[in-house]
């Protein structure tokens, strides 16, 4: 295995006084979330994972929230990005990265988990590098693309023993400047009880770059001459070869990040993927009895959509805990190289008539008459004006066993960024055993009134399909500022009687007080 060097590590990270001041919350003035309760452990009992095992040795924080400032798009001091979504243990990955102005860098590598708190273990750091400027291509005339194709910077060779997890590579200047980009390790022969699918085509579709008010692209914006976002100008497709805006860390990354701390901090038996290795059929559901969509996964293709049916007739359960889910249409594609999974497109125009649909046409897939509730028994209804409270529905289902919520119960700041409802004009779903857990009312940011709902179902072959409903489960999961016990209880009764089969005990005919429940 290669060695890591420690020393320099230790230096790196040295702003963060300690683990647990950070607990992988990278953004500043933020409390640490508090330590574990023995309730935080599932109650599956058998023999400890490679991923449980990993989480006993000792971390450390991953993004210092001290110290010189990160890399930024007008100036991009240090900037990358990695020649692959996701690898195995054993292959390669080259790095590709500018510098401004020309000088030396590092590049640390580092696992994000649990780790009793501190959030990411840095495994290995390269050596002195020397980095030199480079451009930002113009963008492709007929579609918007910027693809950077920069030179290899550095290959790593990943080690064999590396676990299954979502890492990120920090680049960090000599002076001391920093940006990052994630990559996945997968584990595509060991049978975890949940595979956790990482919504990289959400990531990039979303990506800004360069975020300079000129030159940059996404699927959602251009650039106008004057300097605004402008989505006429947007892309109608984007590369993975190109840093990530900023930072380099992607949009609602933290969601992800919430969703990997608690699966790891409760001791589920966990590996990682892609929505690309969804998409390239390299997750086989039969190796799993769980697929964890953990975050915001909008972007999704027919052969990734086509998989997770073929994944719940063949009895293995899916969780989304996010919203706005399949709600985009796109084709992926290679690189002019040849590499696959590194172009997806999207035109976000909506089809005339479903008859000028083809394979090619790119929008909702409600537009090509496959609506997302058809599959997840709820879809995309509004951007939420604030937040507002989760209310719960069926409060005697197994979902909410154990939480003490009783019904009309309202659990405070659950409902915002997006949100899924139920729309009359979908058909209800037929040989499933339904529930709707919520009903929330928001007004959406153009004033209309919604009402949001969390829902789940179950199939007769014994899979679950669980979608949350909201951009905001994550956060009550994990986040220091926003951990609800009742929904950390909920999930758990979900992820376990996806794991183990069976169901928890009915709820109590009176159920019991519960801290904080009727607040708004």
């Amino acid at each position: 295995m290669v060695r890591m060097r420690r020393r320099w590590a230790l230096a790196l990270l040295a702003g963060g006084a300690s683990a647990a001041a950070i607990n992988a919350e990278y953004f500043p003035g933020r409390t640490p979330a508090p330590a574990p309760s023995p309730s935080d452990v599932s109650v599956r009992q058998q023999p400890p994972s490679p991923v449980a095992d990993e989480n006993l040795r000792p971390g450390e924080p991953w993004w210092p929230t001290e110290g010189p400032p990160a890399a930024d798009d007008n100036h991009r001091q240090i900037q990358g990005y990695a020649s692959r979504t996701s690898v195995l243990p054993g292959d390669s990955l080259d790095f590709h990265v500018a510098v401004n102005p020309a000088g030396r860098y590092r590049i640390s590598i580092h696992r994000l988990g649990w780790y009793g708190g501190a959030g990411a273990r840095t495994l290995y750091t390269s050596p002195y590098l020397n980095g030199v400027p480079r451009k930002v291509p113009a963008a492709d005339a007929t579609d918007g693309m910027i693809a950077c194709r920069w030179p290899r910077s550095w290959r790593l060779n990943v080690p064999t023993d590396w676990p299954s997890g979502v890492y990120q590579a920090v680049f960090t200047s000599a002076a001391g400047r920093r940006a990052c980009t994630p990559f996945i390790v997968r584990d595509d022969q060991r049978r975890s009880d949940l595979c956790v699918v990482l919504p990289v085509t959400t990531w990039q579709a979303y990506n800004q770059w360069p975020k300079d008010r000129r030159q940059g692209k996404s699927l959602y914006n251009g650039y106008s001459p004057h300097g605004r976002r402008d989505p006429k100008l947007r892309a109608a497709r984007v590369s993975f070869d190109r840093p990530y805006a900023n930072d380099g860390i992607p949009s609602h990354f933290l969601d992800d990040q919430h969703a990997i701390q608690f699966l790891e901090r409760s001791g589920y038996d966990v590996s990682y993927a892609t929505d690309f290795d969804l998409h390239a059929g390299r997750i086989d559901p039969t190796r799993h009895r769980g697929i964890v969509f953990c975050g915001h996964d909008e972007y999704w293709s027919t052969e990734m959509r086509r998989a997770a049916e073929r994944a719940v007739a063949g009895g293995t359960s899916l969780a989304y805990f996010g919203a706005n889910s399949i709600y985009w249409r796109i084709l992926v594609d290679a690189a002019d190289d040849g590499r696959p999974e590194r172009t997806i497109t999207c035109t976000r125009i909506p089809p005339a008539d479903l008859s000028a649909v083809t394979d090619e046409t790119t929008c909702r897939w409600r537009d090509r008459g496959e609506p997302e509730q058809a599959f997840l028994g709820v879809q995309y209804n509004g951007i939420v004006d604030g937040r507002k409270p989760l209310i719960v529905r069926a409060a005697d289902h197994w979902f909410w066993a154990g939480t003490g919520v009783a019904e009309g119960d309202r659990i405070p700041n659950l409902v915002g960024g997006e949100a899924d409802g139920r729309s009359p004009r979908v058909k209800p779903l037929r040989d499933v055993r339904a529930a709707i857990l919520s009903a929330s009312p928001y007004r959406t940011t153009q004033g209309r009134p919604q009402i949001q709902s969390s829902h789940i179902y179950e199939t007769a072959n014994g899979a679950v399909v669980f979608a949350a409903g909201t951009l905001l489960w994550t956060t009550a999961l994990n986040s220091p500022t926003g951990r609800d016990e009742r929904i950390e209880r909920a999930t758990r009764n979900l992820l376990d009687r996806i794991v183990q089969g069976t169901v928890p005990p009915a709820q109590p005919t009176t159920p019991p007080a519960s801290p904080g429940v009727g607040a708004v």
